[in-house]
């Protein structure tokens, strides 16, 4: 596997930099179709790359396949930035590339690397137990919720309870008569049963059995065949998976846990040996290396003296120190150098000289203007020959590039059958660690070295008589610049706080919770497969509920997950997940805090209501919630109802909440965020149009739209909801219809439908009475779907923001585009039908 990834990126790492430089491309159909190629073949990658970095236990070997699994996921996030930018939108279709690259809709999915999460388990768990403490101290949280619930019950709900407990009450009497009855019927049956009756012939009784049972087991026979028929037909879903794991399956958690145990274990003597060989080589090859070093540097001095008829200058440890002497090779070339400069100098004197008359001046200015004409008229020309667009310079194909030449150099060819158990190999670490040794003496005898040649200039200086030259007021005036540059630090609110009081603080407070236990891949949607027949038809489709789930991917875990990667990717700091109610944007937010390990701040305004009270207090909140986020990274700082920062007119109900309180200084805070802060505020909203459009787009840059699911993803749905439920799936139960009916209904409306169905009592029926869909009528009714009006003012909002903005401009400069080569075409009709009739007058003529 990893031979193959490698190869398969050498081979694109030859298309990104080809032997020729490519020319700028225009036609914008080409550029996606670029792009998108790219993004896929690295998705690929990037697929291989995780699930060997998963499986290897060579120490070595992990830190190599990590470097390139950095790089390719970063390229990846400049690929998708790129389409982004070309296309004005954040959702992309290309179906004709995934037929040309025989590839399926599922190899879209964007991997989550098992590492983010399972290399800082220990952390996790120390965190949790942090968190479990603190929460068992202010346990009245919980009570405040309880009460809160039952408080926000509606009257219909309390009507319905009370219903259903009076109904049980009058059931559990009706049982208990009955059971006196049958009771009785049981007692008068057994009196008659003491009486003789008549006796059956033995042969009868058996051919009635008989009888019976043969009919009993052939239809039992048929119908399983006609079953089997139909799922092979692909017409009826297949039976539910048994519950309990196979022995395959067990056997493959097995080595799984083992494989996990060698690599910690691995790993930990990898660690002892990195201090081990560094310290051997420090005591055997460090006296050598500083004693050669030193005795380098000295021939360097003499030569230099020999040469020019001075001792040279010692460069300064920012420029590299001894390092950048051993570049220059030979003494012969310092001088050459240094006769360079005194004739530079010597030639800047004389202009000087004369350049002291006001008609020079004039025409020095003359000369300058005709160049910067000349130079910007040449500019011009090139941008105009070099129309079109062209590859932007990448981050991490460097990174990509050192990691894929480290493979070739040191592993590909490397014979290990001797290394069965797969440990460290210590001839590497020992050439890593000389390397190490080499630098920190370099850097202790560049110190010795200074203050040696200092003392050779003294001496020569004192043989010569020379005086020293005044150089503290060039210092001071260097001081004076510097300090002037010097920019204020932010003031530490909470300087004489510890870390754990302010965690504290905020978990009683109900600022930091605990968030749920979610996978990514449990937030189901299925591919949109009429995405490019609809864009084609110039009809913006709905994106869908895979996409989606592929966007929190790029733009929230593989950020947050890889410090490598937040530094070096498109920085994002703020997401914006917008849809109507129970599409599942808090469930994407807690998933997103699962994948990654990240904690979770809650500032929705109905939870701060109340709290910290003031500007003051509100600043200082802010404050201690970046502080802790930014110590404790990485952190996702939650804002629900993120629409109500930004009201245009704040209701009468909510105005005591002050829902607006964040809005000044939540963008004060947003510009303290860097780039090595991995920090992302993620807001959800069900009605982002009461907002004010021009702040919220300025906090929110990146807006990701989420839809009520299509028909194919309520299919998939409807069917995975009623497995997890614990239902088995008879062939008489339509999902299909069901999914057809319910259309307009959210992911959160078919949960609560299938929850209030599945009860414990109707799963135990199972057996005897199988379900069917009109039971899923009746609890759906009571729910109000989502309206194609609240989807198109979705649709119309989105269109306003920025991006959308970008995109119907887009749109129309195409069409004008379209609409001015027609009238060309049809001038040029003209004027070819003018010349044919011109020419039949003549021959006419």
């Amino acid at each position: 596997m990893w031979v193959q990834a490698h190869g398969a990126l050498e081979d694109l790492l030859v298309d990104e930099f080809p032997p020729t430089a490519p020319r700028p491309l225009k036609d914008r159909l080409q550029v996606f179709q670029g792009l998108a190629t790219f993004y896929l073949k690295y998705l690929q990658i990037f697929r291989g790359l995780e699930a060997v970095y998963d499986q290897i236990v060579h120490p070595q070997k992990r830190r190599m396949v990590r470097h390139v699994l950095d790089g390719v996921m970063g390229r990846l996030l400049e690929l998708k930035n790129e389409m982004v930018e070309l296309e004005f939108s954040e959702f992309h279709y290309f179906d004709d590339v995934l037929q040309d690259l025989k590839l399926t809709p599922e190899d879209l999915e964007v991997p989550i690397p098992q590492y983010f999460v399972r290399e800082k388990m220990r952390v996790l768990r120390d965190r949790e137990k942090m968190l479990a403490h603190v929460m068992a101290k202010g346990g009245h949280i919980e009570q405040v919720e309880q009460e809160v619930s039952v408080q926000t019950m509606c009257l219909e709900e309390a009507v319905r309870v009370l219903q259903v407990c009076e109904r049980a009450r009058q059931g559990r009497l009706r049982h208990r008569f009955m059971k006196e009855i049958r009771q009785a019927e049981e007692e008068g049956s057994q009196a008659q049963s003491q009486t003789p009756s008549s006796t059956m012939d033995p042969d009868q009784a058996a051919t009635r059995i008989q009888k019976v049972w043969r009919g009993y087991s052939q239809r039992k026979r048929t119908r399983r065949e006609r079953l089997e028929e139909m799922i092979f037909l692909g017409m009826v879903p297949p039976e539910q998976q048994q519950q309990r794991p196979s022995v395959a399956q067990l056997k493959a958690q097995q080595v799984e846990a083992t494989r996990r145990m060698v690599q910690e274990e691995n790993e930990a003597e990898y660690q002892r040996a990195l201090v081990s060989i560094k310290e051997s080589v420090c005591a055997v090859d460090g006296p050598d290396l500083r004693e050669t070093l030193q005795e380098q540097i000295r021939q360097w001095f003499i030569e230099c003296r020999d040469a020019t008829g001075k001792f040279p200058d010692f460069p300064n440890a920012e420029n590299g120190g001894s390092t950048a002497i051993f570049a220059q090779k030979t003494p012969d070339q310092v001088a050459a150098e240094l006769a360079a400069k005194e004739e530079e100098k010597k030639r800047k004197g004389k202009l000087n000289k004369d350049q002291k008359g006001g008609k020079d001046r004039k025409d020095q200015k003359k000369d300058k203007k005709g160049k910067n004409k000349r130079k910007k008229g040449g500019k011009e020309e090139g941008k105009e020959e070099e129309k079109g667009w062209k590859m932007p310079p990448s981050n991490f194909l460097p990174t990509v590039l050192e990691g894929n030449k480290m493979y070739k150099d040191v592993w590909q060819g490397r014979d290990e059958t001797q290394n069965f158990l797969q440990r460290f190999d210590a001839q590497l670490v020992r050439e890593e660690k000389r390397l190490e040794v080499e630098e920190e003496v370099r850097v202790q005898v560049d110190e010795l070295m200074r203050q040696e040649l200092k003392n050779l200039k003294l001496a020569v200086d004192r043989e010569k008589g020379k005086k020293k030259k005044n150089t503290k007021k060039k210092g001071k005036k260097g001081g004076k610049k510097g300090s002037k540059k010097k920019k204020k630090k932010e003031k530490d609110l909470t300087a004489d706080r510890t870390l754990e009081s302010l965690y504290e603080e905020l978990v009683l407070e109900g600022i930091l919770i605990r968030p749920m236990n979610i996978k990514l891949s449990e937030y189901i949607g299925e591919f949109s497969y009429l995405g490019t027949t609809l864009r084609q038809a110039d009809i913006e489709p709905m994106p869908s509920l895979s996409d989606v789930r592929q966007l929190i991917a790029l733009y929230g875990i593989l950020p947050l997950g890889s410090q490598s990667v937040h530094q070096k990717a498109p920085l994002m700091k703020t997401l914006l997940l917008a849809g109507p109610g129970g599409v599942g944007k808090r469930m994407l937010v807690h998933a997103l805090c699962t994948e990654t390990g990240a904690n979770l701040f809650n500032l929705s305004p109905r939870n701060l209501a109340g709290k910290y009270p003031g500007r003051s207090c509100l600043q200082y909140l802010l404050h201690m919630v970046f502080k802790v986020a930014r110590q404790l990274q990485p952190s996702v700082i939650w804002i629900g109802d993120a629409e109500k920062t930004f009201y245009k007119k704040v209701p009468k109900p909510e105005k005591e909440m002050e829902p607006k309180r964040l809005k000044k200084d939540l963008v004060k805070v947003l510009k303290s965020i860097k780039p090595e802060d991995r920090v992302l505020v993620v807001g959800t909203s069900r009605r982002p149009f009461d907002a004010d459009l021009k702040p919220f787009c300025k906090v929110y840059r990146k807006i990701i739209l989420i839809p009520r699911p299509d028909y194919a993803s309520r299919l998939v749905l409807w069917r995975e909801l009623l497995r997890g439920g614990g239902a088995h799936l008879p062939p008489s139960l339509d999902l299909s219809s069901l999914a057809k009916v319910t259309d307009g209904y959210t992911q959160g409306h078919i949960l609560q439908a299938v929850r209030l169905v599945l009860t414990p009592r109707r799963l135990a029926q199972q057996t005897t009475r199988s379900l069917t869909a009109a039971e899923f009528i009746p609890p759906l009714a009571r729910q109000d779907p989502v309206y194609k009006e609240e989807e198109e003012a979705f649709k119309m909002w989105y269109s306003k923001t920025p991006l959308g903005k970008k995109r119907a401009r887009a749109a129309k400069a195409i069409e004008e585009e379209g609409e001015l080569g027609k009238d060309k075409d049809k001038r040029g009709s003209g004027k070819k039908r003018g010349k044919e009739g011109k020419s039949k007058k003549k021959k006419n003529k």
